[in-house]
């Protein structure tokens, strides 16, 4: 049977596609071995020594066949892989980066590769890479289907132990010797490594900390209970054990419904705050201790505040959908703050080109450079947080409270027409321009009011707009929007 990837599923930050349908085996082998070519044109490694590769997989029923395809794929490629198993996405960065601290080293990656289907329904799934230390996305992405397409469709067979893979025009990657695998675990490494961010607070303080966990049946289950072991406080755990079908609810930290069992272990317990995590444990979710969503912005505005009392004048980054307070405070601690880009990929790159310290999304996204290699783990977030209510001698509840109250919109998504958002939001554009109103273009535009500011933005992932907007109270907040509805109409949109 012959297949063809569809392009489709090459995304602006990731691959994604439908177990089954979108995605299958065979795509998982093309990939390896298009990114194995990549690698190996590329030239990354001296005296012409095989490329290496680390890839891991998160807890999803189709993961560790695709991961399977996926290595198959790579070494036929002729690129050496490193196989880690079951393990978060920051956990594979984790990997890729280590081997990188010793410059020269024969054990130094050139690439990484996650196996996941991230916060996405459980059918779903995809991968996350990285070249050389750096988000591997966009234009990298769609160069690597113009090599796929090149390579021809896939001829599936069946071997011994499951399909077999070869290109239809020919060998796999002819002329070239067949690259090794070894396994290798790097939980407890891993472990070692966050725990040592607590080095130096008050154990004291640290022993009253009460926590409530929430793994959602997602990969971040098996390191948050190696974490919680050596952790000193009080530590209560929820649905630790992987579970590609996900039976208590979805891991996605940015819906409120996912946070309702955690929100109540924390208030039945008294828990000073509790933790939640997406499917493959790079973002993160926070209640308070009275029960309230502490939302991304507001978790990294927490975080700054920790990090200008250490770093004077660090630069912070967020992107376009956070709030004005996390810009405003960031500035009045003392900080430099950055508007950029939204996306996780387009937040990593920024940070490394700029020289930012901290960055984070609305999404839970958290970015640390800081005595840290510049990606984002939930984790090493929880850590963080743990260190900011120690040093800052306050509670995430306490710190939460202090925060201005702002009347604000999630993030809203509106369908239009196939290839039109782009162009509306240009149209829009134009419009505030014309009527002389402070504006910020950097992804979209974020307009300014007398009121507050909303946001529109082409979807880099859908056929969407996306809209926010925030405003002092809900009346000002209603006047906001009638501004953006206003201006969507003109254009024959309307937000719903």
């Amino acid at each position: 049977m012959s297949h063809r990837l569809d392009p489709a599923i090459l995304r602006e930050y990731d691959i994604r596609g439908v177990v089954g349908t979108s995605l299958v085996a065979a795509d998982a082998w093309v990939i390896g071995l298009g990114f194995a070519g990549m690698l190996r044109d590329a030239g990354l490694v001296p005296g012409g020594a095989r490329p290496r590769v680390v890839v891991g997989y998160d807890g999803r029923l189709s993961s560790p066949m695709l991961e399977a395809a996926l290595v198959e794929g790579l070494t036929a490629g002729g690129v050496d892989v490193v196989r880690i198993g079951l393990s978060t996405t920051p956990m594979l960065y984790y990997a890729e980066a280590c081997s990188r601290e010793e410059a020269g080293s024969a054990e130094q990656m050139q690439g990484g590769i996650q196996v996941t289907g991230s916060h996405n329904p459980k059918d779903h799934n995809g991968f996350k890479l990285v070249w050389g230390g750096a988000p591997f996305f966009g234009a990298d992405l769609q160069a690597l289907g113009d090599r796929i397409a090149a390579l021809g469709p896939v001829e599936v067979g069946t071997g011994g132990e499951g399909p077999a893979f070869h290109l239809a025009k020919g060998g796999p990657a002819m002329g070239v010797a067949q690259g090794q695998m070894e396994r290798r675990e790097v939980l407890v490494a891993y472990a070692d490594r966050l725990l040592a961010d607590l080095r130096g607070l008050d154990p004291v303080a640290l022993g009253r900390l009460r926590i409530g966990w929430d793994a959602g049946n997602g990969v971040a289950g098996p390191i948050i209970e190696a974490l919680t072991a050596r952790l000193p406080g009080e530590n209560h755990l929820l649905f630790t054990k992987v579970d590609g079908h996900f039976p208590h609810h979805h891991p996605d930290p940015t819906v409120e419904a996912n946070l309702a069992d955690l929100r109540d272990l924390v208030l039945s317990r008294q828990l000073d705050f509790g933790v939640a995590f997406d499917g493959d444990a790079d973002r993160l979710g926070l209640v308070d201790g009275l029960g309230r969503v502490v939302w991304g912005d507001q978790i990294l505005m927490i975080l700054a505040q920790d990090l200008l009392a250490r770093q004077p004048g660090a630069l912070i980054m967020a992107d376009v959908k956070a709030s004005s307070a996390l810009f405003d405070q960031i500035t009045v601690l003392g900080g430099r703050a950055l508007m950029w880009k939204t996306g996780h990929s387009l937040i990593k790159s920024g940070m490394k080109a700029k020289g930012a310290l901290l960055a984070g999304e609305m999404t839970g996204h958290l970015f640390f450079a800081e005595d840290w290699y510049g990606f984002d783990d939930a984790m090493l977030a929880v850590l963080r947080l743990m260190a900011a209510s120690i040093r800052l001698g306050a509670s995430i509840t306490d710190l939460r409270s202090a925060m201005p109250e702002m009347a604000s919109t999630p993030e809203l998504r509106i369908t239009v027409a196939a290839g039109q958002a782009a162009g509306l939001v240009a149209q829009v554009r134009e419009g505030v321009a014309r009527d002389g109103l402070p504006m910020d273009d950097t992804d979209g535009i974020r307009v300014s009011t007398a009121d507050g500011w909303w946001l529109l933005r082409a979807s880099n992932t859908e056929a969407k707009l996306s809209a926010r907007a925030e405003a002092w109270n809900e009346a000002a907040l209603a006047r906001v929007l009638a501004d953006l509805d206003e201006r969507l109409a003109a254009m024959g949109v309307t937000r719903g």
